[in-house]
């Protein structure tokens, strides 16, 4: 049975969504589940100046890779204008909005006019009656109505209460009171019939029964004129809760693409092309996070379980969630917190998907996967090494690839006459091995090292040098029996040729 709570996600199309509105979806999406109540989407498009072309898709697209789905919308405000005209028109009726006819030109006059003063320009109590601003408060009702009848610009901004102490209580940051006097009369609808995010949101909260506004800390300031105007039409508000910003690694401020770029990480959740510059920028999906380590490192940025516990499904995320445990200060982005939430869940995520998603890599690299007996045997030795699927052509290439050069320090430290008789005998040792698997290999060498008295640093660097071609890797033994015994002789003998010339 689905619960009156009601929480939305209400983002503007004018760009891609940075991780911190990702968040505040998640946010919204975990609360919305943890009391069993729904998760509206709402597309806040009335500033029809600052659309962006492919911004509604790309929202829509990274909700659904993060795997967190709405269950209502998407609503898009710019289809629901004709909604809005009627209830400014209430507020104008009673007396809690007014019609105001101030051009741009006048109003900057009034910003610099103050500034000579070493004052700050506000459009409020103040000055709106005072007859420099030309507004329907100081118009008659016929001049009003000629004006709009002959067609000139107009707004319609928020009648401000004079002296009134506004106490209001948000669920993260506690009280709030805020002085009416210091706010100004925000415009809430334009002569072009449409309303702006204020008298929208509200408009939209309240029709759509939103019981919770889950958002970020950039909306505070503007908490006070919501309040306001939910008390003008005499509508019970909805409870408020204002995230926290996320901050850039290093300094002051909220983390920009800027930092990312500076830096070298993603600060969108999936690759996002510019229509207009044609520049891309990388998501977190392209750079190789999987969806749900991006969503479990994306919560602990503003919320703690109170636990040393950091590994959470989604399932968990929604049964742990408690909007007191989300802190009032901000939560600094950590690159390295976010690799290693990665390769947490790289390390959990089945062998035979890791495989899968290695394989089609290497078909996009052409590589021939016939003579290899066992992908996922591969993937298996690596995994533990990597942050990222696209590590594993690093940690692995050489399973793929017979090496064509050979690290210089080790190649030099065994060069000799000496070095050559050793892989030889090696290779005869090799060639009498009946079944070719890690434990037969790894049992005949070690029988034949002992033998023969030599030491086993040594033979072991000369063996993974002619391997891989390099110091690294997983056991010798099993990359022996994944290349097979005709590669491993290869190999060895080419290593032989390059101490030979």
């Amino acid at each position: 049975m689905k619960s009156s709570v009601r929480v939305r996600f209400a983002p503007s199309p004018t760009g891609p969504l940075h991780i911190g509105g990702v968040r505040t979806a998640l946010y919204n999406y975990l609360f919305a589940k943890k009391h069993n109540g729904t998760f509206v989407l709402r597309i806040e498009d009335t500033d029809r100046n600052r659309l962006v072309k492919n911004a509604e898709r790309y929202i829509i697209d990274a909700i659904k890779w993060c795997n967190i789905p709405y269950d209502e919308g998407p609503y898009r405000q710019s289809e629901r204008s004709h909604i809005y005209k009627k209830y400014v028109d209430i507020l104008i009726k009673t007396g809690k909005a007014y019609y105001a006819f101030d051009t741009p030109e006048a109003l900057e006059k009034e910003r610099k006019g103050h500034e000579k003063k070493g004052k700050t320009f506000i459009y409020n109590y103040h000055n709106r009656e005072k007859g420099r601003l030309v507004n329907s408060l100081v118009l008659s009702k016929k001049e009003v109505q000629e004006k709009i009848c002959a067609g000139e610009k107009f707004v319609v901004r928020f009648k401000c209460p004079e002296i009134e102490t506004l106490k209001m209580v948000d669920e993260i940051r506690g009280k709030i009171i805020i002085d009416t006097r210091t706010l100004d009369d925000k415009v809430l609808f334009k002569s072009d019939g449409m309303p702006t995010y204020h008298l929208a949101n509200i408009v939209d909260d309240h029709l759509m029964k939103i019981s919770h506004v889950i958002r970020g800390e950039e909306w505070l300031p503007s908490m006070a004129l919501h309040v306001l105007l939910y008390k003008a039409f005499n509508w019970a508000p909805p409870k408020f809760a204002h995230l926290p910003l996320i901050l850039k690694p290093t300094g002051k401020g909220k983390l920009s693409k800027r930092d990312g770029d500076k830096h070298g990480f993603p600060v969108f959740p999936l690759e996002y092309t510019n229509e207009q510059t044609g520049e891309t920028s990388r998501g977190f999906k392209e750079v190789g996070y999987f969806s749900d380590a991006f969503i479990n490192m994306l919560a602990f940025l503003g919320w703690n379980p109170g636990t040393d516990q950091e590994i959470f499904s989604l399932n968990k995320l929604i049964d742990a969630f408690d909007l007191s445990k989300v802190g009032k200060s901000g939560s600094r982005f950590n690159l390295d917190k976010a690799r290693w939430f990665n390769q947490q869940y790289l390390q959990q995520k089945p062998v035979s998907e890791l495989a899968r998603l290695y394989r089609a890599e290497l078909n996009d690299k052409k590589i021939n996967l016939d003579r290899l007996n066992d992908l996922e045997k591969i993937v298996s030795l690596i995994k533990e090494r990597a942050v990222f699927v696209s590590d594993f052509w690093r940690l692995s290439s050489f399973f793929f690839v017979t090496p064509c050069t050979f690290e210089q320090k080790t190649l030099d430290k065994h060069r000799g006459p000496e070095s050559v008789e050793l892989l030889l005998e090696l290779l005869n040792t090799l060639s009498i091995i009946k079944d070719f698997s890690s434990i037969a290999i790894e049992n005949s060498v070690k029988e034949w090292i002992t033998n023969k008295g030599i030491g086993f640093g040594k033979t072991m660097q000369l063996l993974r040098l002619a391997l891989v071609g390099e110091m690294k890797g997983p056991s010798l033994f099993d990359v022996m029996e994944i290349i097979g015994e005709k590669e491993t002789i290869l190999r060895i003998n080419n290593l032989i040729k390059n101490y030979e010339n």
